[in-house]
């Protein structure tokens, strides 16, 4: 049995989006809590877990390198065990056995808190009568999909998917830094035409404000100074609740923490931005003037082709709506091209929102047909040379803005969070800048005793690419945790 005696480790790997990064926490704290170590190496733990993302071929495609990768490191005898997680098993279920035999077993969304046992079972002298085989038996009674799936191989998936899971440890992030996610919500209400996440991931289901705050708070004592707040639709929090709760009511609440920290809002959806929810981040103290807000297209009949028709109603004046009610936001989004039936008219049409928007942030994906949903059985397929070039016209245009806005910033006075010092240079961020997805604010010869964590006020004084320049603002003093 794994045990701190054993010195039995488990290496984590962590794919995807913030949403899987927060379903690893939780099963790392899980473990933890039943003195199961964490390797800070996967290539030299005792096992590998990989948790995985399957929302397009791209994210399936790294999923099936790195799980070759740690099989790999088992064959030469590196690794004991290979353990997959997340919505990868999830979607194709017992499928996988086959096509990775050297994987020891294969976690669902809704198993997170049966990796533990999981684990004993695989390394159990009578692994057949363990409790994850006895599991997984149950599984595969209910689960048809999982049928062929060998005892040797637990597959343990689930077709309700109507599970929230509270973090074991509240305080404990993978994220190695200053900042944190803080999910609020899992699975989603809406049918976009390309989307596969409802059916992985389930409906909407809002945690308690009880159990954020308790996380929260854990979060900023631990020293975390950036809370992420994510969920499939964060602006659809509370909505099943059926009680009042809103994410206006949650961001409240989160704002009277004591502490210097930032709150940052990703994933949101245009049509649920309420007034109140704008009032809130134009007047709360923690909360960052920024919104990830994907659109995935501006011409009105793409967005009703991908099931987004009550965004039409919002597409032509949420971008004025949101700079009028909170000055100074940092707006970022997505898009798709490619989509069927996209005609050159339509992506005329996105080009010409995109200039007119001059978006801080902006992301671009080629339309990927997932099987299972509407999308993939459509009409008017957009040749991939065709979509990769609309692409690149769409990110040509957004850079030139980008350009401009971050010239126009020398001079301007900022509030950084330092992230990393390096010798002569920190790198920090900007309310305007999100972690991993954004750009950074640079920080030249800054002193000794600057920190990671630290708040400080920078001049910008030019930029390198996405990336500011800036210097410590004379006088200015830094403020610590």
């Amino acid at each position: 049995m794994p045990n701190k005696r054993r010195q039995f480790s488990v290496g984590l790997v962590s794919l995807g989006c913030a949403k899987n990064a927060v379903d690893l926490q939780v099963m790392a704290g899980a473990l933890l809590t039943e003195g199961i170590a964490l390797s800070s190496n996967p290539d030299r733990a005792d096992c590998i877990l990989v948790n995985t993302c399957a929302f397009i071929e791209a994210a399936r495609q790294e999923a099936n390198d790195e799980i070759l990768r740690a099989c790999d490191l088992k064959r030469s005898g590196k690794a004991r065990f290979v353990v997959v997680t997340g919505c990868l098993p999830q979607r194709y279920g017992a499928s996988l056995a086959a096509k990775y035999p050297e994987v020891d077993g294969w976690l669902g969304i809704d198993h997170l808190f049966d990796l533990p046992a999981l684990l004993r079972s695989l390394s159990a002298p009578d692994r057949p009568k363990s409790v994850a085989s006895r599991l997984v038996g149950a599984v595969l009674q209910t689960a048809p999909s999982t049928a062929a799936a060998p005892a040797a191989a637990p597959v343990l998936v689930s077709t309700a998917r109507d599970t929230l899971f509270e973090p074991p440890v509240p305080d404990f992030t993978i994220t190695g830094g200053v900042h944190a996610f803080l999910k609020v919500a899992d699975g989603c209400n809406h049918a976009c035409a390309y989307c596969a996440i409802p059916a992985i991931r389930g409906h909407l289901r809002s945690r308690r404000p009880r159990d954020i705050l308790a996380e929260a708070r854990a979060l900023v004592r631990s020293g975390i100074r950036e809370l992420d707040v994510v969920a499939q639709d964060v602006t659809a929090y509370g909505r099943d609740l059926r009680d009042g709760t809103s994410l206006a009511s949650l961001l409240t609440s989160l704002d009277r923490i004591r502490g210097d920290f930032w709150l940052r809002l990703l994933y949101g959806y245009p049509s649920l931005i309420s007034d109140e929810l704008l009032s809130v981040m134009a007047s709360a103290r923690h909360v960052c003037r920024y919104i990830d807000l994907p659109l995935q297209h501006s011409h009105p009949e793409m967005l009703r082709a991908m099931r987004r028709a009550d965004t039409v109603r919002h597409i032509g004046s949420i971008v004025g709506r949101l700079r009028a009610a909170v000055p100074g936001i940092a707006l970022r989004t997505t898009f798709i091209v490619g989509f069927p039936g996209e005609t050159e008219a339509h992506f005329e049409h996105l080009l010409d929102f995109v200039r007119a928007s001059e978006f801080d942030q902006l992301g671009v994906f080629t339309f990927s047909p997932e099987e299972g949903t509407p999308a993939a059985k459509m009409d008017g397929t957009v040749a991939p040379e065709m979509a990769e070039l609309r692409r690149s016209r769409l990110m040509e245009a957004q850079q030139e803005i980008v350009e401009r806005r971050l010239a126009s910033m020398a001079g301007i006075r900022a509030r950084v969070l330092v992230e990393q010092v390096d010798g002569d240079r920190a790198v920090a961020r900007a309310e305007f800048q999100a972690p991993d997805v954004d750009g950074a604010t640079l920080i030249a010869n800054p002193p000794a005793s600057l920190r990671p964590g630290d708040f400080a006020e920078v001049e910008i004084t030019g930029h390198e690419g996405y990336d500011l320049v800036a210097k410590l603002s004379g006088g200015t003093a830094v403020k610590r945790r």
